[in-house]
């Protein structure tokens, strides 16, 4: 009986950013420029760190040591994302953030064209995550003081991100209508939550 994983093709999509094409300071090293080129396009700092890494750990596993051996990209992709899924066993989404994140720096920072890559597919299901029951959500929260804790009040009661809480300025809190404005989030997209009520109590 087979217990090999399915391959199964990545299809890249066709215009994967709206945005004008950047071309990123020849000058810089390789990760700097994608550095600069995602700044520009206003991806997250979180999804920044995520991809320079996957690139970082993708130039390693190939052990490249100048920009020429980056390219053909189509099997040196296929045999990393294989290679997470038989010998990381790294779940699907996992698999899908690395694609995303190679996919972005041969199109959009080295401006090379990647076709259909056949790789072996992750299998492994993603989990339902653990999360806090409102009774020991309020606990953590007790146990903090200052400004951590409104923070993390911010964060629980009105359903911000970390860096979205830690960017918030006066004039995104609007005390009358009770709600926060939460400027650039996820998708450089602006959009409206609820001010919690500033109290002990949680839940």
């Amino acid at each position: 009986m087979s217990h090999h994983k399915p391959r199964q093709a990545f299809v890249p999509a066709s215009s994967p950013v709206a945005y004008e094409t950047v071309v990123p300071n020849p000058n810089l090293k390789l990760l700097d420029q994608m550095r600069e080129v995602m700044r520009l396009k206003h991806y997250s700092i979180r999804t920044e760190q995520s991809y320079c890494d996957w690139v970082r750990r993708y130039v390693q596993f190939h052990q490249m040591h100048c920009r020429e051996e980056l390219v053909p990209a189509e099997p040196r992709i296929e045999a990393f994302l294989s290679d997470l899924a038989v010998k990381g066993n790294v779940a699907v989404s996992t698999q899908n953030q690395a694609f995303n994140a190679l996919l972005f720096v041969y199109r959009e920072v080295l401006h090379v064209q990647v076709g259909q890559i056949d790789s072996v597919r992750a299998t492994r299901p993603a989990r339902v995550p653990t999360v806090l029951t409102a009774g020991e959500a309020k606990q953590v929260i007790v146990a903090m003081s200052g400004d951590p804790q409104l923070v993390v009040k911010l964060i629980y009661g009105g359903g911000l991100r970390l860096l979205e809480a830690l960017r918030l300025r006066v004039q995104d809190v609007d005390f009358g209508m009770r709600q926060l404005t939460i400027r650039d989030g996820k998708g450089a997209k602006d959009r409206y939550t609820v001010l919690p009520r500033a109290s002990d109590k949680v839940g």
